[in-house]
């Protein structure tokens, strides 16, 4: 059996187990597609159409697995509710048991456009959980999608799980702040230097801490006010990192203001799963698709495979793998690219692959 169809047959077997109740007629077929498409995308570390084609074993001409792509992508009836958030509320389930910590950022995906997305952090990793792409260059996006992807991706919690949201300059909307607080989240987000605050009848703008602080130092205000919205009370922060340049300002619904740093210096993590899904993994900035929905399908199969492949590199390191595949004495391969190693092992030595779209604590 060709390790192409070995692939194809794992991944398809999970997507249909891991699916609430049994599939059947469309989704069962749509399903198949996205278990051949998950399959190419891992196979050719790309997410170009021909190149994705040339691994999926179905027997037909390489225009004719394009075509079927192309359907897929096509299709309207292919949306992230249901083929992706089943699964994002099964990862979420299994990693409730600790405080899950939330990114939210944007970034440019195939042609011409742009991805919000909101992430789980997970052993220095994000893991991709739900997004909305439109057309543009990288940029802000306006605070009613910010807050209709938190109201997403909130159907998918279980219940008791808590929750902190971190996230840069952008997201720092009075709105967004308000429904988080109404959904009982923490959050630390940037804000800019220049914003507005009211502290005990003072009103000042967030740089002045700046220049009375230096580098190590901490400066928070319990009980602030964002005085543009005259919203609060919130928690004011200038923190100083040493070795940085200028302080980073940020705003935050959290008691503690170490705990609030502490957290927010998690946010970068979120560039990790940018960097391979672009240039260390799928290149899906390579696609070539210019359309927001049909770039939001293709995200569907590409965070499945990316989710799949960091529970590989997470199963190695739990199983031992990593001293058969990598030296035994220290490793500096990222879970991702362990997982893609430990794949190329199994296939190697003719292995049973296992398969899971979610991680455990």
């Amino acid at each position: 059996m060709s390790d192409n169809l070995r692939r194809y047959r794992a991944i398809r077997d999970a997507l249909t187990q891991g699916y609430p109740g049994q599939p059947t007629g469309t989704v069962a077929r749509h399903l198949t597609t996205l278990a051949a498409f998950i399959s190419g995308i891992v196979g050719s570390k790309s997410t170009q159409l021909p190149s994705v084609a040339t691994k999926i074993p179905d027997g037909a001409k390489p225009e004719s697995r394009v075509k079927r792509l192309t359907r897929w992508l096509d299709n309207a009836h292919i949306l992230e509710e249901v083929y992706f958030l089943p699964y994002a509320e099964l990862l979420l389930m299994h990693l409730a048991l600790e405080t899950l910590v939330w990114v939210m950022d944007g970034s440019v995906v195939g042609r011409g456009c742009v991805a919000l997305m909101i992430h789980v952090l997970y052993k220095g990793r994000a893991l991709p959980l739900a997004w909305r792409v439109r057309q543009g260059p990288k940029g802000h996006f306006p605070e009613e999608l910010h807050i209709a992807l938190v109201n997403l991706i909130q159907t998918c919690l279980p219940d008791g799980a808590q929750v902190v949201l971190l996230g840069d300059g952008e997201f720092d909307g009075t709105t967004l702040q308000e429904t988080l607080n109404e959904a009982g989240w923490g959050y630390v987000c940037r804000t800019a230097q220049s914003t507005l605050a009211t502290w005990e009848g003072e009103t000042f703008r967030l740089d002045t801490l700046g220049a009375c602080s230096k580098p190590g130092t901490l400066i928070a205000l319990q009980e602030g006010q964002i005085t543009r919205d005259a919203y609060g009370p919130v928690m004011l922060l200038c923190c100083w990192a040493k070795g940085y340049q200028e302080p980073l300002y940020l705003v935050s619904n959290m008691d503690a203001a170490e705990e609030a740093c502490r957290y927010y210096q998690k946010r970068f993590r979120i560039e990790t799963f940018f960097s391979d899904q672009k240039s260390r993994g799928f290149h899906i900035h390579k696609s070539h698709i210019s359309d927001p929905q049909r770039l939001s399908r293709l995200l569907i199969a590409a965070c499945l495979a990316y989710i799949w492949i960091i529970y590989l590199g997470s199963l190695g390191e739990k199983e031992g793998w990593r001293s058969v595949i990598h030296r035994r004495n220290r490793c500096d391969l990222s879970l991702f690219q362990l997982g893609l190693r430990i794949l190329e092992h199994f296939l190697n030595e003719d292995l049973p692959i296992p398969v899971q779209f979610y991680v455990t604590i």
